[in-house]
C-alpha cells in the first residue's frame, strides 16, 4: 500500500492506482478522528467535489463514512467551486469541509482537500495529524459506513446547495453594474465547478456575454483544467477574432485559480494581475491594510505597496500562509503566481470567480485594457517580467542538487547575492533587483526555477544562469 501524503493542497493520486475508494475512505476516517479529538465533530462538515470522473460518487462515499462516525454532514448536490465551500464552512460555522478536487491536474487525477473551521485550507499542524492517522489505519478497513438512507433518517445528512449564499456575497464584494455597463465579455469554466457561477451574476443583471466550455466534462476536453496559456487556445481564438469582447475571464476545474485574456486575446500572467488589484483595490476602492505574496511570486507587488505605504508579507508557497492572513484581516490581497487570490472581508481561500469578477470591475472602472493599467503601473513602479520552468534531475544531478545549493557563487549571471532566503526553497536576490527561486518538487525529480527581471534580455540571462547552476 503506498503512503499517503498531503501536499501543499491535499492528498491527490491518480485514479484507480493510489487515488481508489478504499484509500478515500481511510483518509476520511482519519479527518473524522481529528476532527473528534479536537472537540469540533458535533458541527458538522461540508462535502462536495469538482467535475471530475466519479467526484460525486467518492463524497457520497465521505458521507457515509462520516455519518457511520456519528459527524453531521452537509453534502452538497453537485460539484462546487472551492471558494464557495470555503464560504459554506464559515456560513454555517461548520468543523471543515472535505472536497473531493485536483484542482488543475489532468483528469486522471482526483484528491481529497480538509479545510478546517477558520475556512482557509489546513496548515501543516492538522494535516500532519490527519496523514499521520490516515498511515496507520491503512489496510485495517476501521471505518464504518451508514446508508445515505440511513444517514438522512439519523438526522445526520443533509443535502445542500450553497450557491445562492456565495453569489450573495460576491454580488456585496464586485460593482457588477459597472462590468454591466463597460461591454461583453468572454467566460470559460473550462468544464469545471465554475459553471453557473461565472454566467449567473452577469446573467441576472443582464449584461452581455458568450460562455465557451460551459458542459460538465470529467475530461476537461482532453487538457488538464488549468487556466494557462497553453491550454487556453480556443479562448483565446474566441476573444482574438470577436472585437465586441473586451475581456476574457476563465477559471479552473474547481474555480479556485483565474485566467485573463485582455480585449485583444493576449494572455495577462497572474503575477501581473494581483500586483495591478493591489494598487486598484487600495488606489480606487481605499482598502486598508498590506498585502502577501508567496516566495515564489512577483516582486512588482512590492513595488506596488512600497508605493502605497503598506506592509509586504513574504509567505512559503500554498495559499494556507495567505488564507491564514486574511482570516487575520491583516491584507487587503493576497496572490501567488500559480493564479491564486483572495481579498479583505472574503474567504480565507483562492477564489478563481472573485479574482475574475475583480479584474472585470477594474478594467470597466478605469476604462483601459489590462495591458494599458500595466504599462502605466509599469512607468510609475518599474517594469518587472517573471518565468518559471522545470528542471528534470537524473538520479545523479539529485544527488547533486542539495550539496549545490549549500555551496552558492558570490554573484549569478553577472550580479552580486545580496542575500538569500530559505523559508520555502533557495530565493538568490541579486544586486540589480533580479532574482532567482529553486524549489524542489516532494513527489517528482524536478526542481523547479522561477526568475524575474526588469527586461526580458536580463531574464533569459538569469533562466540559463539558473539552469547552468542546477545542470552543469
Amino acid at each position: 500500500m503506498r503512503h499517503i501524503s498531503f501536499g501543499t493542497s491535499g492528498w491527490r493520486g491518480i485514479l484507480g492506482e493510489s487515488f481508489t475508494f478504499e484509500n478515500a475512505r481511510i483518509v476520511v476516517k482519519a479527518i473524522a478522528d481529528h476532527l473528534k479529538a479536537a472537540n469540533e465533530a458535533d458541527k458538522g462538515v461540508v462535502i462536495s467535489c469538482d467535475a471530475r470522473f466519479m467526484g460525486q460518487r467518492f463524497a457520497e462515499e465521505a458521507a457515509r463514512v462520516l455519518a457511520g462516525e456519528g459527524v453531521p454532514v452537509y453534502l452538497c448536490e453537485r460539484d462546487t467551486p472551492t471558494p464557495t465551500l470555503s464560504h459554506e464552512v464559515l456560513r454555517r460555522k461548520a468543523a471543515g469541509c472535505v472536497n473531493f478536487t485536483a484542482s488543475h491536474n489532468p483528469s486522471e487525477y482526483n484528491g481529497v482537500k480538509f479545510s478546517p473551521s477558520w475556512g482557509g485550507p489546513a496548515l501543516p499542524t492538522t494535516t500532519d495529524d490527519i496523514e499521520r492517522r490516515a498511515n496507520e489505519l491503512l489496510n485495517t478497513s476501521c471505518y464504518q459506513r451508514l446508508t445515505l438512507e440511513q444517514a438522512k433518517q439519523n438526522g445526520l445528512l443533509s443535502m445542500i446547495d450553497p450557491r445562492e449564499h456565495y453569489l450573495m456575497t460576491l454580488e456585496k464584494l464586485v460593482d457588477f453594474e459597472a462590468i454591466k455597463r463597460f461591454g461583453k465579455v468572454a467566460l470559460n469554466p473550462l468544464y469545471g465547478a465554475g459553471r453557473g457561477y461565472l454566467d449567473t451574476p452577469l446573467d441576472r443583471i443582464g449584461a452581455s456575454f458568450c460562455m465557451i466550455n460551459a458542459n460538465p466534462d470529467p475530461y476537461f476536453g482532453g487538457n488538464p483544467p488549468e487556466p494557462s496559456e497553453k491550454y487556453l487556445w480556443d479562448f483565446v481564438d474566441l476573444v482574438k477574432n470577436d472585437h465586441d469582447l473586451v475581456l476574457g475571464l476563465a477559471t479552473d476545474g474547481d474555480a479556485d485559480r483565474f485566467g485573463i485574456l485582455d480585449a485583444d486575446g493576449s494572455f495577462i500572467e497572474p503575477n501581473y494581475i494581483i500586483a495591478l488589484l493591489l494598487d486598484y483595490l487600495v488606489r480606487v476602492r481605499k482598502m486598508e491594510g498590506g498585502a502577501a505574496r508567496s516566495v515564489a511570486t512577483s516582486h512588482l507587488i512590492d513595488a506596488v505597496a512600497e508605493k502605497h505605504g503598506i506592509r509586504l508579507y513574504e509567505t512559503p508557497v500554498g495559499f494556507k500562509y495567505i488564507g491564514e492572513l486574511i482570516s487575520q484581516d491583516k491584507i487587503v490581497i493576497g496572490g501567488e503566481e500559480s493564479a491564486g487570490l483572495s481579498i479583505k472581508g472574503h474567504v480565507p481561500e483562492k477564489d478563481g470567480i472573485l479574482a475574475c469578477f475583480l479584474v472585470a470591475e477594474m478594467v470597466a472602472r478605469e476604462g483601459k485594457t489590462v495591458r494599458e493599467l500595466l504599462e502605466r503601473l509599469y512607468a510609475e513602479v518599474g517594469r518587472r517580467v517573471t518565468r518559471r520552468d522545470n528542471i528534470r534531475l537524473s538520479p545523479e544531478l539529485e544527488k547533486k542538487y542539495a550539496v549545490r545549493m549549500g555551496s552558492l557563487p558570490a554573484s549569478v549571471a553577472g550580479s552580486k547575492i545580496n542575500e538569500i532566503v530559505t523559508i520555502d526553497g533557495t530565493k538568490i536576490l541579486l544586486a540589480d533587483g533580479s532574482w532567482l527561486l529553486f524549489r524542489k518538487s516532494g513527489t517528482e525529480p524536478l526542481v523547479r526555477l522561477y526568475c524575474e527581471a526588469s527586461t526580458e534580455k536580463r531574464l533569459a540571462e538569469l533562466m540559463d544562469a539558473g539552469r547552468s547552476m542546477i545542470c552543469h
